[in-house]
């Protein structure tokens, strides 16, 4: 019998022996670690998963920046993105290299800041501001210059005209990530800017390693969006290979014969034009509110506040607390052994007063936070957006009063499309919004999303699979406005699932479901009135012979009087639905007077905006017929403009067309 060859013990062993470290040793290998080299380690979390990605997440922190500056100036946005190739990808697999150049007419930016604008992660100035903004973090745009510089080694160049008597900035700007400081390289003046309508601007100019490819996630798509959300903004897309010349006749507006101010595109750029000549509404700053804010929040607001007594404090650092209620937080804060009040300095404040103080400003009754922080995009222009990008038959739109989460005010808006162009064997299409911007990636895990699943569409006349979205000719859009979006990551692609806030947009979706039950109910209804007017027109005639023969009324007269008698009782297929969903003739219905309800004949002109704003004529004559259905007139516009993306081939497109 063999036996088996020994083991060699661990003290024979040629493997080298583990050095011990001690305390002194490991805190030799301790440093500090930037935000930035934090980031670029993690660059996903910011949106920067792979090179198509990249190159979206890159021109929507440019934009959303551009949008906001020309907003809080008081300027009307004219923003110009050019995407140039300056390298073909080797393979469909791999990227390419190409410079990103976003120009807007804003205020511009004063040189000190540009350098930690521009070259500094977590640094901006609407973090700390609670009013409604695209951007929060102070992230974006320099973490976008940053993955240009890890990608290419090229900086970041920056040309900004604050003054319009005095020449540009020119900045040429890397990143040192191990320090979150910038580097500038470059900076010079120069009378190198393009003429802006403003006089001043900023444009930024960003190589960066990526992949460009059209789709639901590209770019074309996230500026059609956008400009949905922001009909005051001109928003002009160079394609690779175009040029920066004016074409596709931009030296006046894109109007068709119809007179309807359209989109326009062709192989080089794409023109979203300006259809409202009004900015949103300007939003306020307001305090933190006593609800939202947590105990360490509380005691580093104690530390920081420049009030030097307690009730001054209370009064002036959070919004919604009234004198009354700072006597009722105070006597229930105070004890037998120690009485607090408004006099109380905050020196003398130690944590355990400040918790009994800050627990009973919990527990009061409180107004809800003002919501003049807050800018809807509103039911007129959400029904606007829908008509440039979505070639429907019905459209409906809904806007909740402003609601409260974690002491945060937010409001939800939805509008829904139905019918039309778009195909019924496939699943809706969820559109979303969070304070105008386009969210295009994680549509599962956003609460918007899940919200428009938890609706019961079936009470609608719709079919929907369980646990899933509705099947049908659907779009749905969603947008919340609110001064913080909770966002599930930094990279701000969905939003956070909170109870309040997936409430208010099945409340939102349901108003609009509503809506279009009654019309499809009413459109039901239309079809048999004129089914059985079929049947009665074809059986007048020879009503009338038998009759006439019989009695013999004149022929003419009696089948007159039949006629009338079958439109009586098929009133209904004779109607007619102005631009907002009513009955031209007042009192029938659960639509009338609802603003927020727009009917499009499904087949009636080629053109459904010019089907609307048509002219009401004085006296509308309807003959009976099987084959067509009442069509919508108007009695006023949507709004001043209208836009519809016009393709290559002549025919009416959209963002969302099948």
């Amino acid at each position: 019998m063999t036996m088996a060859p020994a083991r060699p013990s661990r003290a024979n062993s040629k493997s080298p022996k583990r050095a011990k470290a001690d305390a002194e040793s490991m805190a030799k290998g301790q440093r500090e670690i930037s935000v930035s080299e934090f980031f670029a380690k993690n660059r996903h979390l910011l949106g920067f998963d792979n090179p198509r990605k990249a190159l979206l997440t890159t021109v929507k922190e440019a934009v959303d920046n551009a949008l906001d500056a020309c907003e809080e100036a008081g300027i009307l946005p004219d923003i110009t993105v050019q995407l140039e190739e300056l390298q073909a990808p080797p393979s469909t697999s791999k990227p390419g290299r190409y410079r990103i150049t976003i120009t807007d007419n804003g205020p511009g930016i004063v040189r000190a800041q540009v350098d930690n604008i521009f070259g500094k992660l977590l640094y901006g100035s609407k973090f700390h501001r609670m009013k409604m903004s695209r951007g929060q973090q102070g992230i974006g745009i320099s973490a976008a210059g940053m993955y240009g510089l890890m990608t290419t080694g090229k900086p970041m160049v920056i040309h900004t005209k604050p003054k319009k008597n005095k020449p540009a900035h020119h900045i040429e700007l890397a990143m040192d990530t191990t320090k979150n400081k910038p580097e500038v390289t470059v900076d010079i003046e120069t009378d190198d800017f393009p003429q802006t309508s403003s006089g001043t601007g900023t444009r930024v100019s960003i190589e960066l390693e990526a992949r460009y490819q059209r789709g639901k996630t590209s770019i074309d798509t996230y500026l059609e969006q956008t400009a949905i959300a922001n009909p005051h903004a001109k928003i002009t897309f160079i394609r690779p290979g175009g040029s920066d010349e004016p074409t596709l006749n931009e030296a006046g507006e894109p109007v068709d014969s119809a007179g309807v101010v359209r989109t326009v595109e062709d192989d080089e750029r794409v023109m979203h034009p300006r259809t409202v000549d009004e900015l949103p509404d300007e939003t306020s700053e307001i305090k933190p509110h006593p609800y939202g804010v947590e105990l360490g929040m509380f005691l580093r607001m104690l530390k920081s506040t420049h009030e030097n007594q307690l009730g001054p404090f209370l009064k002036k650092d959070f919004c919604r607390v009234t004198p009354s209620v700072v006597n009722e937080v105070f006597k229930a804060a105070s004890t037998g052994k120690q009485t607090i009040s408004g006099q109380t300095w905050l020196k003398n404040v130690d944590h355990q007063v400040a918790e009994r103080v800050y627990k009973a400003l919990q527990e009061s009754k409180l107004r809800s936070p003002p919501t003049d922080c807050l800018a809807p995009i509103g039911v007129r222009t959400l029904l606007a957006g829908l008509l440039k990008g979505v070639r429907a038959e019905f459209y409906s739109a809904s806007t909740r009063k402003p609601a409260v989460y974690r002491g945060n005010p937010f409001q939800i808006e939805a509008a829904i499309a139905f019918g039309g162009d778009l195909r019924g064997d496939e699943t809706a299409r969820v559109i979303r919004f969070a304070n105008r911007v386009p969210l295009l990636y994680q549509q599962s895990a956003c609460c918007a999303f899940k919200s428009v699943v938890e609706t019961s569409w079936r009470g609608y006349g719709l079919s929907q699979p369980r646990g899933g979205a509705p099947v049908g000719p659907l779009v749905v859009m969603i947008h919340m406005a609110s001064v913080w979006v909770p966002f599930t990551s930094e990279s701000k692609e969905a939003i956070a699932d909170y109870d309040e806030i997936r409430k208010e947009m099945k409340l939102a979706l349901q108003e609009c479901g509503r809506k279009l039950g009654t019309y499809m109910r009413r459109r039901q209804r239309m079809k048999r009135d004129s089914e059985r007017r079929d049947v009665f027109e074809r059986y007048i005639g020879e009503i009338t012979r038998a009759c006439s023969a019989m009695t013999g009324t004149d022929p003419d007269e009696l089948y007159e009087a039949l006629l009338r008698q079958a439109k009586r009782r098929t009133e209904i297929a004779d109607k007619q639905l102005d631009d907002e969903g009513n009955f031209v003739k007042e009192g029938n219905g659960r639509l009338d007077h609802d603003d927020g309800v727009i009917i499009v004949d499904p087949l009636g002109s080629d053109n459904p905006i010019a089907a609307i704003d048509a002219p009401l004529p004085s006296e509308t004559k309807s003959k009976p017929s099987s084959k067509t259905k009442p069509k919508a007139t108007s009695s006023k516009k949507v709004v001043k403009k209208k836009v519809v993306k016009k393709t290559k081939g002549g025919k009416s497109g959209g963002l969302f067309e099948n």
